[in-house]
Protein backbone atom coordinates (compact mmCIF):
# COMPACT_ATOMS: atom_id res chain seq x y z
CA UNK A 1 0.00 0.00 0.00
CA UNK A 2 1.28 3.47 -0.91
CA UNK A 3 1.75 5.77 2.11
CA UNK A 4 -0.99 8.36 2.48
CA UNK A 5 0.06 11.90 1.48
CA UNK A 6 0.69 14.25 4.36
CA UNK A 7 -1.53 17.29 4.82
CA UNK A 8 -0.26 20.84 5.33
CA UNK A 9 -0.46 22.23 8.88
CA UNK A 10 -3.91 22.90 10.30
CA UNK A 11 -5.13 26.48 9.79
CA UNK A 12 -5.08 29.11 12.50
CA UNK A 13 -7.67 31.88 12.38
CA UNK A 14 -6.14 35.24 11.53
CA UNK A 15 -9.04 37.18 13.03
CA UNK A 16 -10.15 37.22 16.65
CA UNK A 17 -13.79 38.16 17.29
CA UNK A 18 -14.87 36.19 20.35
CA UNK A 19 -17.82 38.51 20.99
CA UNK A 20 -19.58 36.83 18.04
CA UNK A 21 -19.24 33.32 19.48
CA UNK A 22 -22.41 32.14 21.22
CA UNK A 23 -25.00 29.40 21.21
CA UNK A 24 -27.84 30.27 18.79
CA UNK A 25 -30.82 31.60 20.73
CA UNK A 26 -33.33 29.84 18.45
CA UNK A 27 -36.09 32.38 18.86
CA UNK A 28 -39.18 32.14 16.67
CA UNK A 29 -37.71 34.16 13.80
CA UNK A 30 -34.55 32.07 13.65
CA UNK A 31 -36.52 28.81 13.76
CA UNK A 32 -38.68 30.00 10.88
CA UNK A 33 -35.59 31.03 8.92
CA UNK A 34 -34.08 27.55 9.38
CA UNK A 35 -37.21 25.93 7.97
CA UNK A 36 -37.20 28.37 5.04
CA UNK A 37 -33.53 27.67 4.33
CA UNK A 38 -34.16 23.92 4.46
CA UNK A 39 -36.79 24.20 1.73
CA UNK A 40 -34.47 26.26 -0.46
CA UNK A 41 -31.54 23.93 0.16
CA UNK A 42 -33.55 20.80 -0.64
CA UNK A 43 -34.52 22.30 -3.98
CA UNK A 44 -30.88 23.18 -4.74
CA UNK A 45 -29.72 19.69 -3.80
CA UNK A 46 -32.34 18.15 -6.10
CA UNK A 47 -31.32 20.40 -8.99
CA UNK A 48 -27.54 20.07 -8.69
CA UNK A 49 -26.98 16.58 -7.26
CA UNK A 50 -28.11 12.98 -7.37
CA UNK A 51 -28.02 12.21 -3.68
CA UNK A 52 -27.98 8.74 -2.15
CA UNK A 53 -28.87 8.87 1.55
CA UNK A 54 -28.53 5.91 3.89
CA UNK A 55 -29.03 5.28 7.60
CA UNK A 56 -31.31 8.22 8.45
CA UNK A 57 -33.16 5.97 10.88
CA UNK A 58 -30.00 6.05 13.03
CA UNK A 59 -30.01 9.85 13.30
CA UNK A 60 -31.37 10.97 16.70
CA UNK A 61 -34.67 12.85 16.72
CA UNK A 62 -33.64 14.68 19.87
CA UNK A 63 -30.46 15.43 21.76
CA UNK A 64 -28.15 15.65 23.37
CA UNK A 65 -25.84 14.22 20.75
CA UNK A 66 -22.70 15.17 18.84
CA UNK A 67 -22.73 14.69 15.06
CA UNK A 68 -19.30 14.29 13.43
CA UNK A 69 -18.79 14.50 9.66
CA UNK A 70 -15.88 14.25 7.27
CA UNK A 71 -15.28 17.52 5.44
CA UNK A 72 -14.70 17.54 1.69
CA UNK A 73 -16.26 20.78 0.47
CA UNK A 74 -18.81 23.56 0.80
CA UNK A 75 -21.73 21.23 0.07
CA UNK A 76 -21.22 19.06 3.18
CA UNK A 77 -23.28 21.27 5.46
CA UNK A 78 -25.83 21.79 2.71
CA UNK A 79 -26.50 18.04 2.55
CA UNK A 80 -26.92 17.95 6.31
CA UNK A 81 -29.49 20.74 6.30
CA UNK A 82 -31.34 19.06 3.44
CA UNK A 83 -31.54 15.52 4.81
CA UNK A 84 -31.00 15.31 8.56
CA UNK A 85 -34.42 14.85 10.20
CA UNK A 86 -33.75 17.57 12.78
CA UNK A 87 -31.69 20.74 12.82
CA UNK A 88 -28.29 20.79 14.46
CA UNK A 89 -26.24 23.65 15.85
CA UNK A 90 -23.02 23.48 13.81
CA UNK A 91 -19.59 24.82 14.64
CA UNK A 92 -18.33 27.02 11.79
CA UNK A 93 -15.08 28.87 11.17
CA UNK A 94 -15.28 32.56 12.05
CA UNK A 95 -13.89 33.60 8.65
CA UNK A 96 -17.22 32.74 7.00
CA UNK A 97 -18.98 35.65 8.68
CA UNK A 98 -17.14 38.13 6.45
CA UNK A 99 -18.36 36.54 3.21
CA UNK A 100 -20.75 38.85 1.31
CA UNK A 101 -24.39 37.77 1.73
CA UNK A 102 -23.48 34.19 2.67
CA UNK A 103 -21.98 35.30 5.97
CA UNK A 104 -25.24 37.01 6.93
CA UNK A 105 -27.26 33.96 5.92
CA UNK A 106 -25.10 31.68 8.07
CA UNK A 107 -25.39 34.07 11.03
CA UNK A 108 -29.18 34.23 10.64
CA UNK A 109 -29.36 30.43 10.46
CA UNK A 110 -27.42 30.18 13.70
CA UNK A 111 -24.01 28.61 14.21
CA UNK A 112 -21.34 28.51 16.88
CA UNK A 113 -18.47 30.56 15.46
CA UNK A 114 -15.08 29.06 16.22
CA UNK A 115 -11.56 30.43 15.90
CA UNK A 116 -9.55 27.53 14.51
CA UNK A 117 -6.19 26.64 15.99
CA UNK A 118 -6.70 28.98 18.96
CA UNK A 119 -7.81 28.32 22.55
CA UNK A 120 -11.44 29.26 21.83
CA UNK A 121 -13.02 28.69 25.23
CA UNK A 122 -16.17 30.57 24.28
CA UNK A 123 -16.86 28.13 21.43
CA UNK A 124 -16.26 25.16 23.72
CA UNK A 125 -18.54 26.63 26.40
CA UNK A 126 -21.27 27.35 23.85
CA UNK A 127 -21.15 23.82 22.47
CA UNK A 128 -21.22 22.29 25.95
CA UNK A 129 -24.14 24.51 26.93
CA UNK A 130 -26.02 23.34 23.83
CA UNK A 131 -25.44 19.73 24.79
CA UNK A 132 -26.59 20.45 28.35
CA UNK A 133 -29.79 21.92 26.90
CA UNK A 134 -30.39 18.71 24.97
CA UNK A 135 -29.44 20.03 21.56
CA UNK A 136 -27.59 18.27 18.75
CA UNK A 137 -24.21 19.85 17.95
CA UNK A 138 -22.45 19.10 14.68
CA UNK A 139 -18.72 19.36 14.05
CA UNK A 140 -16.15 18.41 11.42
CA UNK A 141 -13.33 16.89 13.51
CA UNK A 142 -10.76 17.44 10.76
CA UNK A 143 -11.15 21.17 11.40
CA UNK A 144 -11.27 22.17 7.73
CA UNK A 145 -12.08 20.97 4.23
CA UNK A 146 -9.51 18.24 3.77
CA UNK A 147 -6.73 19.31 1.37
CA UNK A 148 -6.17 15.60 0.68
CA UNK A 149 -9.63 14.99 -0.75
CA UNK A 150 -9.84 12.21 1.87
CA UNK A 151 -9.63 11.87 5.65
CA UNK A 152 -6.79 13.70 7.34
CA UNK A 153 -5.91 13.64 11.01
CA UNK A 154 -8.70 14.68 13.32
CA UNK A 155 -8.41 17.40 15.95
CA UNK A 156 -9.34 16.68 19.57
CA UNK A 157 -12.30 19.06 19.88
CA UNK A 158 -14.98 16.50 19.08
CA UNK A 159 -13.56 13.93 21.49
CA UNK A 160 -13.31 16.56 24.23
CA UNK A 161 -16.95 17.64 23.81
CA UNK A 162 -18.31 14.09 23.66
CA UNK A 163 -16.36 12.96 26.69
CA UNK A 164 -16.98 16.10 28.76
CA UNK A 165 -20.73 16.05 28.10
CA UNK A 166 -20.99 12.24 28.05
CA UNK A 167 -23.16 12.24 24.93
CA UNK A 168 -23.46 9.81 22.00
CA UNK A 169 -21.45 10.46 18.86
CA UNK A 170 -23.27 10.11 15.53
CA UNK A 171 -20.85 9.59 12.60
CA UNK A 172 -21.94 10.88 9.19
CA UNK A 173 -19.86 10.08 6.10
CA UNK A 174 -20.15 12.12 2.92
CA UNK A 175 -18.71 11.55 -0.58
CA UNK A 176 -18.73 13.46 -3.86
CA UNK A 177 -18.89 16.97 -2.41
CA UNK A 178 -15.40 18.19 -3.33
CA UNK A 179 -15.62 21.80 -4.53
CA UNK A 180 -13.91 21.07 -7.83
CA UNK A 181 -16.48 18.37 -8.52
CA UNK A 182 -19.62 20.24 -7.43
CA UNK A 183 -18.79 23.62 -8.96
CA UNK A 184 -17.29 22.08 -12.10
CA UNK A 185 -20.47 20.13 -12.78
CA UNK A 186 -22.66 23.14 -12.02
CA UNK A 187 -20.86 25.09 -14.73
CA UNK A 188 -21.63 22.27 -17.16
CA UNK A 189 -25.26 22.04 -15.96
CA UNK A 190 -24.53 18.51 -14.79
CA UNK A 191 -25.74 16.88 -11.58
CA UNK A 192 -23.15 15.43 -9.19
CA UNK A 193 -23.44 12.03 -7.53
CA UNK A 194 -23.12 12.48 -3.76
CA UNK A 195 -23.76 10.23 -0.79
CA UNK A 196 -24.62 10.81 2.85
CA UNK A 197 -24.44 7.87 5.25
CA UNK A 198 -25.39 7.92 8.93
CA UNK A 199 -23.61 5.36 11.10
CA UNK A 200 -24.38 3.76 14.43
CA UNK A 201 -24.12 6.15 17.41
CA UNK A 202 -21.50 5.28 20.01
CA UNK A 203 -20.03 6.56 23.28
CA UNK A 204 -16.40 7.14 24.12
CA UNK A 205 -15.10 5.34 27.21
CA UNK A 206 -14.40 7.55 30.19
CA UNK A 207 -12.09 5.34 32.23
CA UNK A 208 -8.71 6.66 31.05
CA UNK A 209 -6.70 9.78 31.82
CA UNK A 210 -7.61 12.94 29.94
CA UNK A 211 -4.66 13.06 27.53
CA UNK A 212 -4.96 9.40 26.55
CA UNK A 213 -8.74 9.69 26.29
CA UNK A 214 -8.54 12.58 23.83
CA UNK A 215 -5.99 10.82 21.61
CA UNK A 216 -7.84 7.51 21.67
CA UNK A 217 -11.23 9.20 21.33
CA UNK A 218 -10.14 11.18 18.29
CA UNK A 219 -8.78 8.05 16.67
CA UNK A 220 -12.02 6.20 17.42
CA UNK A 221 -14.08 8.98 15.84
CA UNK A 222 -11.99 9.13 12.69
CA UNK A 223 -11.92 5.35 12.35
CA UNK A 224 -15.70 5.26 12.63
CA UNK A 225 -15.89 7.64 9.67
CA UNK A 226 -13.27 5.67 7.74
CA UNK A 227 -15.26 2.44 8.14
CA UNK A 228 -18.17 4.12 6.34
CA UNK A 229 -16.17 5.55 3.43
CA UNK A 230 -14.92 4.00 0.18
CA UNK A 231 -11.18 3.28 0.03
CA UNK A 232 -10.32 6.46 -1.91
CA UNK A 233 -11.82 8.61 0.86
CA UNK A 234 -10.16 6.97 3.89
CA UNK A 235 -6.94 8.98 3.58
CA UNK A 236 -4.52 8.42 6.46
CA UNK A 237 -7.01 5.98 7.99
CA UNK A 238 -6.77 3.66 5.01
CA UNK A 239 -5.67 0.85 7.29
CA UNK A 240 -9.05 0.72 9.01
CA UNK A 241 -11.01 -1.27 6.47
CA UNK A 242 -8.05 -3.57 5.76
CA UNK A 243 -7.83 -4.45 9.46
CA UNK A 244 -11.58 -4.94 9.59
CA UNK A 245 -11.52 -7.29 6.59
CA UNK A 246 -8.68 -9.32 8.11
CA UNK A 247 -10.66 -9.77 11.32
CA UNK A 248 -13.67 -11.10 9.38
CA UNK A 249 -11.80 -13.58 7.17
Amino acid sequence: MQPAPSAPPKPVSEIWRPELTRLPALKAGQRFFRWWIRGFVRLAVFIFTRAKVQGLEKFPRKGPALVVINHLGDADGVLGIAFWPVFTDPLAKIELIDLPILGKIIEMYGVIWVHRGLPDRRAISAALEGLRQGRIISIAPEGRESPLGALEGGTEGAAFLARKANVPIVPVAITGTENWRIYGNMKRFKRTDVTLTVGDPFHLPGDTDRKTALVDGTRRIMEALAHMLPAQYRGIYGYVEAEFEQKTE
